[in-house]
């Protein structure tokens, strides 16, 4: 009993580095399937229904996965749960690297999803560790580290993959998060749990948000379709009411919801999550869009780029990304986390506008690129941050893996709705979208942005202490 009375132990910049490491790790496996998805289909034998599938559930499982690791890292130790949430992750990594078909590789992105609860579990040990200034900037660098980690991912999977095999591009991001567990189960202490009590995994919540986030997905992977499938649309549109409702009034009942949803009901924590869902939105929107463009022919309206110029393009915005999570956490110490986000979103506004009307350039994309990846980094961090720092110690792992299953969701949905824009803009016949398809793209993307500067009107203007 005194050990959990006792005053917590201050750790260091090593053992911060330690879950920065374990940062880039994870963003690194967790963003390899993205940028290969097309050779994996063609060494799988995948259909573009199945390529689709394997995109998402990472995603998807993930989001299912990081509100019950916070609250788990609540109740038990942030340090506890996250090495155990780390076996299951290096165990998917591993599955996935040596899969020999997609059942198995899809097996193996079902465990890898766990790592998206890694970072409320980092939140916890860094507030648990750290005193409240130190920790802003700390849980800005670990974020900042995870976006960096992702956009390595991005840009080392294709050359590991045609230069090595499909399955080094799993186990060398894999091999990285194993050592990078070993050095935070060395480095840091044990917190003690914030929470007394069991914490029972609420299944029937499980499944209904399960289907709710597949019936999503298909929704809007189908919307190009619309004119011939109405019938199968309008039913996909009524089973997800259907899940949504069911959902809602399960996590009202359950003595240990899957989503706390008087948390959600808190005007910090909602408003943090609406944000982040549509600064992702229109982030995501840009991921995809820009790469795409720079592969079109360059005889048309593109610039015909192979995977390696693609990946040298987009270097700057994965520099402008990992910077981002520091510079967040120091803005939103210093001026608050309204002025942090408020700024991002005007750059993003800007970046995504300047886009839609210029692109005839290859240094177009790549500032407008930076400016998106900074623009992200800056408001996700930011939002977090105040997130983390609004509500109890004890409240801080379900409080911030509320916004970071927003941040999941807004990728995967900003996604989907720009695969649905190319889809309908291609012209019969070809298999090139039309210019005015990326112009749509980025124009709905920054319109969405500008929306939510209404939101930000209502967040309190005080710098967090």
């Amino acid at each position: 009993m005194t050990a959990t009375l006792a005053p917590p132990v201050h750790i260091g910049k090593a053992a911060v580095g330690a879950l920065g490491m374990l940062a880039v790790a994870t963003g690194a496996l967790e963003s390899v399937v993205t940028p290969t998805l097309p050779l994996l289909q063609r060494e799988l034998d995948m259909s573009p229904a199945e390529g689709a599938l394997l995109s998402i559930v990472l995603l998807i499982t993930g989001a299912l996965v990081t509100p019950v690791a916070g609250k788990l890292g609540d109740r038990y130790g942030g340090k506890r749960v996250l090495i155990r949430l780390m076996a299951v992750v290096c165990a998917g990594g591993l599955v996935s690297a040596l899969a020999p078909n997609l059942p198995v590789l899809l097996l193996g992105q079902v465990l890898q999803g766990a790592m998206v609860g890694a970072l409320p579990l980092s939140f916890i040990l860094v507030r648990a560790h750290l005193p409240a200034d130190a920790s802003k900037v700390a849980i800005g660098v670990v974020s900042g580290l995870f976006v960096g980690g992702g956009m390595a991912g991005t840009l080392s999977a294709g050359p590991v993959a045609e230069g090595l095999s499909r399955h080094w591009m799993f186990a060398l991001p894999t091999i990285a998060v194993i050592g990078a567990t070993l050095l935070v189960n060395r480095l840091l202490p044990h917190d003690p749990p914030g929470r007394p009590g069991s914490a029972g995994v609420d299944w029937p919540g499980l499944l209904l948000l399960s289907g709710a986030l597949v019936t999503l997905m298909l929704l809007l992977s189908l919307t190009p379709d619309i004119g011939s499938q109405p019938l199968l649309l309008g039913t996909l549109v009524v089973v997800l009411a259907a899940f949504v409702t069911g959902w809602t009034a399960v996590e009202r009942r359950a003595a240990s919801p899957t989503v706390d949803l008087r948390m959600l009901a808190r005007p910090a924590v909602w408003k943090s999550c609406v944000l982040t869902f549509v600064v992702c939105v229109g982030t995501s929107v840009a991921v995809y869009l820009v790469p795409q463009l720079f592969a079109v022919s360059g005889s048309t309206h593109g610039f015909g780029a192979g995977a390696t110029e693609i990946g040298f393009f987009l270097l700057p915005g994965a520099v402008a990304a990992s910077l981002a999570g520091p510079i967040g956490g120091i803005g939103a110490r210093r001026f608050g986390s309204r002025a942090v986000v408020t700024t991002g979103i005007l750059i993003m506004v800007a970046a995504l506008t300047a886009l839609a009307a210029v692109h005839t350039e290859i240094w177009h994309l790549v500032v407008g690129k930076v400016l998106i990846a900074l623009a992200n980094g800056l408001c996700v961090t930011a939002m977090v941050t105040g997130t983390a720092t609004s509500v109890d110690h004890s409240d801080t792992g379900i409080a911030t893996s509320l916004v970071l299953v927003t941040r999941v969701l807004g990728y995967a949905v900003g996604v989907q709705v720009s695969g649905a824009i190319l889809t309908a803009g291609t012209p019969p016949g070809s298999d090139v979208p039309a210019e005015s398809a990326f112009v749509t793209g980025f124009v709905i993307a920054g319109a969405v942005s500008a929306l939510s500067l209404l939101v930000t009107r209502t967040t309190s203007k005080k710098v967090e202490k």
